[in-house]
């Protein structure tokens, strides 16, 4: 039985002795889970709290321990990188997954690998010339790959029955003029590549006019096939049980067992959560996301097909690069016939249930840009879009909903400022890209002036005001922002 399944588990879990649940999902066993378990059962002890206490240890969190005084932003990112950096451990009795080699966490709660997270943090790690430990990374992705057959959520036990946005080819991209011509490492990079496209392609073939979605893989109405987020488990999540048993606790049964994959699946898509995956904005449960096919999933997708296709040119397989090169064009097809919407300039999910476009606006819409695959009059208007709408005084706002959720508005996140920066100096607008990095540099100074640290996310409504929703309290380190943050300086002195 897995720990999360056990009495022992669900009853501090629903105690509230943590304000964060992922706290005792994260807690090391001084033994083994089964024999904690087993002497709880035994003894049912009055003090829950004692016995926790007693049977557990907690992982430190360095980059939350007091810092000597700093006068920058770069000189915090600078010492934070090592506070962040996890060496390999042995597998021990912990949710927490063993990896061969080094990586950086994002900080905080966040206290292992998270997926998306990587390739943001690998930009500021490359322009500190930390190129090893991005390979190191990658090798962990690839290690992951190997053994569960996709790189999870994050390297913890609950969170195998999920991934998150793929980026292991964005990562392969990063790397890849000064390792292309190493065969041992082109080998171990595609290989990792075609499992990882085979997980989220798997069931495509089971797919007919009777099947129309299976797991990730969803069959639109002209046949061809797009992808969507998912999770092969339907229950509370371990790391949110408090939370969502608390949420579906007015559902009736069955319709419990869909939320909870419904939620998950938004953990999936690292935008948890949003009123992209909401039929009501203001009501989580009314949560979808399985409903969706995400233009920003399928961009990244697109890019890994590609990706599998230099590989394979540099390996001098012709015919299995021109599978993947005609998997790619055929995917952007798709893209645009689907998710393109000339009245509003913009780019959105559709929900292949409804079969239709969804009505919510986000930066997900610009990762089309992000990825080359915008002809330029429609890149204009995008352009022009995004600069009056979606940017506000402190960067990109998420959506143009405004929710108490934190993947909307008034929020804005590290990675969308990438995507929004880049998408517009592929095209051309180095004036409107460094008008965006500079407002996000603005105010992750101004933040770092009042409180000493970079965060997760930011109010770029009002920069005065510290970011909120969400189920837990904004967190600092941060990784991908300082990843970001990095990258930005670096554009910005070139400019």
């Amino acid at each position: 039985m897995k720990f999360e399944h056990s009495q022992l588990f669900k009853e501090v879990q629903l105690s509230g002795i943590f304000a964060d649940s992922k706290t005792f999902a994260d807690a090391i066993p001084l033994h083994s889970w089964q024999e904690v378990c087993e002497l709880y059962d035994l003894e049912q002890p009055q003090d829950l709290e004692a016995f926790v206490q007693s049977h557990f240890k907690f992982r430190p969190q360095p980059e939350l321990e007091a810092l000597p005084d700093l006068n920058s932003v770069p000189e915090y990112i600078d010492l934070l990188w090592q506070r962040l950096l996890r060496e390999p451990e042995q597998q021990d009795s912990s949710s927490l997954l063993a990896l061969p080699e080094r990586y950086i966490v994002p900080g905080g709660r966040f206290n292992e690998i998270y997926y998306w997270d990587s390739y943001f943090t690998a930009l500021g790690l490359m322009d500190c010339g930390r190129d090893d430990l991005v390979q190191n990374m990658l090798s962990n992705f690839c290690f992951l790959i190997e053994e569960l057959g996709h790189v999870p959520n994050g390297n913890r036990s609950y969170y195998g029955t999920r991934s998150q946005p793929p980026v292991t080819a964005l990562m392969v991209d990063l790397l890849w003029e000064s390792n292309k011509s190493d065969h041992i490492w082109l080998n171990a990079v595609t290989k990792a590549l075609v499992r990882e496209y085979e997980f989220w392609m798997s069931g495509k073939d089971s797919l007919s006019s009777e099947l129309e979605s299976h797991r990730r893989v969803v069959k639109m109405p002209c046949g061809g096939v797009l992808n969507r987020y998912w999770d092969d488990e339907a229950v509370a999540r371990p790391e949110s049980y408090k939370e969502d048993t608390s949420d579906a606790a007015e559902l009736a049964e069955e319709q419990k067992f869909s939320f909870y994959r419904h939620i998950r699946a938004a953990c999936e898509s690292g935008w948890d959560f949003s009123s992209r995956w909401l039929e009501n904005a203001d009501d989580l449960n009314s949560i979808m996301t399985t409903a969706i096919v995400p233009v920003d999933l399928n961009c990244l997708m697109y890019f890994m097909e590609r990706q599998l296709a230099h590989c394979y040119d540099a390996l001098g397989i012709s015919t299995l690069r021109d599978s993947f090169q005609k998997k790619a064009k055929y995917r952007a097809e798709l893209i645009e016939q689907y998710m393109w919407q000339p009245n509003s300039s913009w780019y959105f999910d559709y929900n292949f249930e409804q079969q239709c476009l969804t009505t919510v606006d986000s930066m997900a819409g610009f990762t089309p840009m992000f990825f080359e695959l915008v002809d330029i009059s429609n890149a204009r208007d995008m352009t022009a879009r995004l600069m009056s709408e979606f940017l506000k005084p402190g960067g990109l706002v998420t959506t143009l909903c405004s929710t108490a959720q934190q993947w909307d508005s008034p929020n804005g996140w590290a990675p969308l400022q990438w995507f929004g920066v880049k998408g517009l100096l592929n095209y051309g607008y180095d004036v409107e890209a460094n008008k965006v990095a500079q407002k996000w540099v603005n105010t992750v100074e101004d933040t770092f002036s009042h409180t000493g640290c970079l965060l997760e996310k930011y109010n770029v409504v009002d920069p005065s005001k510290i970011a909120k929703g969400g189920e837990y309290m904004v967190q600092q380190g941060f990784g991908w922002t300082n990843g970001v943050v990095s990258r930005f300086y670096k554009l910005l002195q070139q400019a």
